[in-house]
């Protein structure tokens, strides 16, 4: 085991599930540290370099939708959420907090380091290879290159890794409609679930980033019974 090895930590309450994702990790190649709440997850993140977080929803004290949504704010370090039920709510929930993935309670362990690699994949590549350095569209500014995206007054807008693919892919196609199932496999490689709500879930959470009404948005449009397009101009360079 190296430092070059991918550092995971895991955020859970129970302890035998730690202890268990925990050596299962390091056995498969990966570093792992596994906490109990969010006071010592705050505390790993500021001691170590984290690659992906495991992060359980039922947490004591600040939940695990809380602790995603203040880690958004200033980290794109991607997040695998475990939900209690599996429920649509739960998911939604997840993935509105800024998740990348969502694995519901109980689970194999073999699937979510599945996930992981998956995850850690799409994180360490741009969902389209495109030779594009930036992409201007309605005000905004989209920077390929440390993946920060920026509105008229210079404000960064922290974006998930999830977040900021579905952008670009949209972006690198401003004037083709792609359909979810499409979109599903542009991100994650396999055809989308027809109850799988996250491609919805994550245009709906950019329109908000992006201060576009959903009942009249213009930047990502709806085209009912097709997909979605990008509405505005978009220039790159």
């Amino acid at each position: 085991m190296t430092d070059s090895n991918p550092h995971l930590l895991i955020v859970d309450d129970d302890r035998e599930i730690r202890s268990l994702l925990g050596r299962y990790f390091e056995s498969n190649g990966f570093r792992a540290t596994a906490v109990e709440h969010g006071e010592a997850m705050t505390h790993a993140l500021e001691q170590e370099k984290i690659d992906l977080i495991v992060l359980d929803v039922m947490l004591p004290g600040v939940n695990g939708m809380t602790l995603c949504r203040e880690l958004r704010r200033h980290s794109q370090i991607p997040v695998i959420m475990l939900t209690a039920r599996g429920e649509d709510e739960d998911r939604i929930d997840g993935l509105e907090s800024g998740a990348d993935d969502y694995l519901p309670k109980p689970f194999n362990p073999r699937e979510l380091l599945s996930r992981v690699k998956a995850v850690l994949r799409r994180s360490s590549a741009s969902a389209v290879d495109v030779p594009v350095r930036t992409f201007r569209f309605g005000g905004w500014v989209l920077d390929t290159a440390t993946r920060t995206l920026t509105d008229s007054d210079g404000s960064r807008i922290p974006l998930s890794g999830a977040e900021y693919r579905l952008l670009t892919v949209l972006l690198a196609s401003p004037s083709r409609v792609l359909s979810r199932a499409q979109l599903a496999t542009l991100l994650r490689g396999r055809e989308a679930d027809p109850q799988d709500r996250s491609i919805d879930v994550r245009v709906s959470r950019l329109r908000q980033l992006l201060g576009d009404n959903a009942r009249a948005s213009q930047i990502i449009k709806t085209v009912y019974g097709e997909g979605y397009v990008i509405g505005v101009g978009v220039e790159t360079a």
